[in-house]
């Protein structure tokens, strides 16, 4: 049976400082094993890695063919315990020069929610989940 968890998100950074410095504007605060070649962030549950494109996709046995011109078919999510914290959040984003694609505005399924970018186009979403439960660490359990 494979664990059912995860643990690291690994994004493959084309340029690793901006990406870095990007995380960092947000507040992040990164772990002790961040060096120069790589990033590592805390989260309520998962840690998130920063990572140079290239070697992830060497590491990986794949060739590199994607550019920054689109969007990657990936969303992660940040999910708030409050409606404002959604637009809160997103104002601090944008002040951080990520790309607000889409503005905190109320979910037909009852929620709230906004999507931005960071510099490498990672697409974010912001979410208020009514009836989303968080542990003590902040990280969601279930909704």
């Amino acid at each position: 049976m494979v664990p059912q968890r995860v643990s690291l998100l690994t994004l493959g950074a084309y340029d690793l400082p901006v990406l870095r410095a990007f995380y960092q504007s947000l507040g992040w605060e990164e772990t002790e094993t961040s060096s120069d070649h790589y990033a590592v962030f805390k989260t309520a549950g998962v840690l998130l890695s920063l990572f140079p494109v290239a070697e992830l996709a060497k590491d990986a046995g794949v060739e590199l063919s994607q550019s920054l011109e689109t969007f990657r078919p990936v969303t992660f999510a940040i999910n708030v315990e409050k409606p404002d914290t959604v637009d809160s959040t997103i104002d601090i984003i944008r002040e951080a020069g990520g790309i607000i694609l889409r503005e905190p505005s109320d979910a037909f399924w009852g929620g709230r929610t906004a999507y931005f970018a960071d510099p490498e186009k990672n697409l974010w979403e912001v979410a208020w989940n009514p009836s989303a439960v968080f542990d003590e660490r902040g990280a969601m359990i279930s909704f």
